[in-house]
């Protein structure tokens, strides 16, 4: 239902008329460069996101044998995968603004200036830190099942037939756990794609992301021009499904190794 009405809004103009004026006004510098900016952050936060969600899964899966610990560890995860928007911004503020206590604590103690040396929280890197907090545990927690069955079989045939670690993960564990890590960038591109609340609250207008955009034209007192803001949205709908879609695939391929 929300899908048709993004559809009934994106192609007529303020009058009701049917138009296709609002997709023309999506070649903008503006929206191109917006789009352009989430493209980045997306795929920033998904690349890094998956590889220390990886290396952390490794290190959980095989370096540590204690239940006990591993079941903690995932508990976290659980919980900080779901610890996004404002709450999320507010903490990061706290800890990493310009009064925040680790900015304090580094500049005072340790003489390190965060913002003098060219941080900045409201920024493309700041925003890229704190979509981090969540990307990696969603990473780790989708990680950890592929990890944990890797056949224990082949690495202990691998090491008779006189193989390296380094040839064991080359030929053997990275391919199969590929698919995993293709699915899991699948998925955290999405979900930083279609993010708005943390960003918002942290940076504002200060970069300008898609759904920040989309929230000026249908909300905003300036911007508003709620049909452009269905053709953004409609937009961001074909991006996130192809995404999802290429995360199920890559997901059903993984599961075969799973088995």
């Amino acid at each position: 239902m929300p899908t048709v009405a993004l559809l009934a809004n994106a192609f007529v103009d303020r009058q009701g008329r049917i138009t296709l004026a609002n997709f023309a006004d999506l070649a903008t510098s503006e929206i191109a460069n917006a789009f352009l900016t989430s493209i980045e952050i997306s795929a920033a936060t998904a690349v890094l996101g998956a590889l220390l969600g990886l290396s952390l899964a490794l290190i959980v899966g095989r370096g540590i044998g204690n239940r006990k610990a591993r079941t903690i560890i995932m508990t976290f995860c659980g919980v900080a995968s779901n610890f996004s928007g404002v709450p999320l911004a507010f903490a990061f503020i706290a800890t990493f603004g310009r009064l925040g206590l680790v900015t304090v604590v580094l500049r005072q103690v340790f003489g390190i200036n965060l913002y003098a040396s060219g941080f900045d929280l409201a920024s493309f890197s700041g925003l890229v830190l704190t979509y981090l907090f969540f990307q990696v545990p969603i990473a780790l927690t989708i990680m950890m099942p592929a990890v944990d069955r890797l056949p224990r079989e082949c690495r202990e045939a691998a090491e008779m037939l006189g193989a390296t670690a380094w040839q064991y993960w080359l030929h053997i564990g990275l391919p199969v756990l590929w698919p995993t890590l293709l699915g899991t960038l699948a998925l955290l591109f999405a979900n930083a794609f279609g993010a708005i609340a943390t960003a918002y609250a942290l940076t504002g207008y200060a970069v300008n992301i898609v759904p920040i955009l989309l929230y000026a034209q249908i909300r905003g007192d300036v911007l508003h021009n709620e049909q452009l803001g269905a053709a953004l949205a409609l937009c961001m709908v074909l991006v996130v499904a192809l995404a999802i879609t290429a995360y199920l695939v890559l997901r059903a391929r993984a599961e075969r190794w799973m088995r």
